[in-house]
């Protein structure tokens, strides 16, 4: 399987923003700034799982990124949630 150009410059920039994410992860001097960045890697990575099956040819993968998202974003203002502490 050879890459072309728009498939190779779309992997490298989902590349470029998991190194980006990562950093924010690591490095964010706030709980809401590491909030955001794991918000970010979950996008990335549903992304991630629609180019694979551009790649591959397999709605599957659509499927499974379908349900990755949600899951994401439920996990996500769970905790924002649980950082905010309004107690209700």
């Amino acid at each position: 399987m050879t890459l072309n150009l728009m498939e190779t410059a779309a992997l490298a920039i989902l590349g470029g923003a998991v190194v980006l994410s990562l950093l924010r992860l690591l490095l964010g001097p706030t709980a809401p700034d590491r909030v955001v960045a794991a918000d970010t890697l979950a996008v990335i990575t549903t992304s991630g799982l629609v180019v694979l099956a551009a790649l591959l040819a397999s709605p599957l993968y659509l499927d499974v990124a379908l349900i990755y998202g949600t899951l994401a974003f439920v996990g996500v203002v769970a905790i924002a949630r649980a950082i905010e502490g309004n107690g209700s």
